[in-house]
């Protein structure tokens, strides 16, 4: 299977509520519109904690990206090809420490999925080349893992993947939790960006966390980390509120250069790759506690049938024998529920009609051996 590309709407089911479907149908805007404050209600959680007394009023008839806008800045456009018809390209790296919205940042960007999502840290496991083209430039996002303090084989690899992006990056983008004080591990991030002597931005990430009279502080903490003045903006990925400014930060600091890629390419996963990714994600979101973090998934065969079905055959790792029975479940209740979940996924992303087989043997403590991890392909 080659690498994917942007798909085509045509035989889209727009009764198919998949991310893949929302995204192929409402490319223009592939996030759903803010609730408003009166719709949210104590619905909304942290994210809409902050919107008391002391935030701005709405003057008048007002949308809710108007009002984030008197709040975060006005987003502005992205940026038109050069007068001087200059075209330009390079490696934009996406680093930061687990959880703050790298991946979410990357899809939202491309307008498509191609790296999985869940509330979980170090999710990410491998380098991902999220290709974003325009008449402007192409900008090869590398999303990475979690930089971390590693305990085992497993995350010593995936924080080597992360640090080693940022030397080969054109640009870094620096994603940080905005709702929190920077922590040990963004001061290490820093660091690490300071001494590649990278041009770098900051997207001070999930800032509708933040109450308006944090900004400057907030704001102010991350950037004397980073050293040598940066670029910055807040952003809401899960909005994909200010991406078009973080995309214009970016257009400023990529070199001029020819297309690195196909213009319609958008990642550099290959399709069974990918698969065994988002059968990863569905265990990861029903599964809880440390059992997730032992999981891997390796798609061992597929088959494409006369009548368009893809037969998938996957193996899903765990590391110990009680983590079989509880990934399996009752009856097969668990694991039947993680293959529905990731046969809606694979099917969605395919178009196609898929029969997903799902069998779990057990590796013990796999993440612990340098030589089972590679043998896993991480780097």
């Amino acid at each position: 299977m080659g690498s994917c590309t942007k798909p085509s709407q045509a035989g889209v089911d727009r009764s198919d509520t998949s991310p893949y479907a929302r995204q192929r149908v409402q490319r223009a805007s592939c996030y759903d519109r803010l609730p408003t404050v009166e719709e949210c209600g104590e619905g909304c959680g942290e994210g809409r904690a902050w919107m008391n007394d002391e935030t701005p009023e709405r003057e008048g008839p007002t949308s809710d990206e108007e009002f984030l806008s008197r709040i975060f800045g006005p987003s502005i456009e992205p940026a038109a090809p050069a007068p001087d018809g200059v075209f330009r390209s390079g490696f934009v790296a996406l680093v930061g420490r687990p959880n703050v919205g790298k991946s979410t940042i990357l899809n939202a960007m491309l307008g498509e999925k191609v790296a999985i999502v869940t509330p979980r840290p170090q999710t990410t496991r491998r380098r991902i080349l999220g290709i974003h083209t325009t008449d402007a430039a192409q900008a090869i996002f590398v999303d990475t893992p979690g930089i971390h303090r590693p305990r085992h084989s497993l995350g010593r690899s995936m924080v080597r993947a992360a640090k080693s992006a940022i030397p080969d990056a054109d640009v870094v983008v620096w994603v940080v939790d905005a709702s929190s004080p920077p922590t040990a591990l963004d001061r290490s991030v820093a660091g690490l960006i300071r001494q590649a002597s990278v041009p770098a931005i900051i997207a001070l990430n999930k800032s509708d966390r933040l109450r308006p009279d944090q900004i400057e502080e907030r704001v102010a903490a991350y950037a004397e980390l980073a050293g040598e003045p940066v670029g910055w903006t807040l952003t809401i990925a899960t909005r994909g509120h200010n991406l078009d400014r973080l995309w214009a930060l970016i257009l400023t600091l990529l070199p001029p250069g020819p297309l690195l890629f196909p213009a319609d390419q958008l990642t550099d996963q290959n399709d069974r790759l990918f698969v065994s990714e988002l059968v990863r994600e569905a265990a990861l979101t029903f599964l809880h506690e440390e059992i997730p973090h032992g999981i891997d998934v390796i798609v061992e065969e597929w088959e494409v049938r006369e009548d368009g079905l893809v037969s998938i055959r996957a193996r899903l790792i765990v590391e110990r024998e009680t983590h079989k029975g509880i990934v399996i479940g009752r009856g097969g209740s668990m694991l039947m529920r993680i293959g529905s979940a990731a046969r809606r996924e694979i099917e969605a992303m395919l178009e196609t009609k898929v029969f997903l087989d799902i069998h779990v043997s057990v590796r013990a403590d796999w993440r612990r051996s340098e030589e089972t991890v590679r043998g896993l392909g991480y780097e």
